[in-house]
């Protein structure tokens, strides 16, 4: 196992321990791109799935702590050729819930 595999395994069952909630998004390939660089930006997703329009996964994107930047450079390219082939996809985000504060 590669140390990043590793790693990102580790932190994946760290975080699943909280709760997670689930947004679809219907997209066109070439809306692929910029939909997941606002999801980014928002700064609460762990993980992003793309499918196409049959409901099969075609990539798997966990986002954990420090898989950001460099790292993130061949999964860029894998998006970009999806998104080049597929029509209509569909964009599944798991976020995190925030924790509940008691009061």
């Amino acid at each position: 196992m590669r140390l990043v595999d590793y790693i990102c395994s580790e932190l994946e069952e760290k975080m699943d321990n909280n709760e997670s909630r689930y947004e679809e998004f219907r997209i066109s390939g070439e809306e692929a791109i910029s939909k997941i660089k606002e999801i980014l930006r928002e700064g609460n997703a762990r993980r992003l799935i793309l499918k196409d329009d049959k409901g099969v996964t075609l990539i798997e994107i966990p986002l954990t702590v420090g898989v950001i930047g460099a790292v993130l450079v061949p999964v860029w390219a894998a998006i970009g050729a999806i998104a080049a082939v597929a029509a209509k996809l569909t964009l599944v985000v798991e976020k995190r819930e925030p924790p509940e504060v008691d009061q």
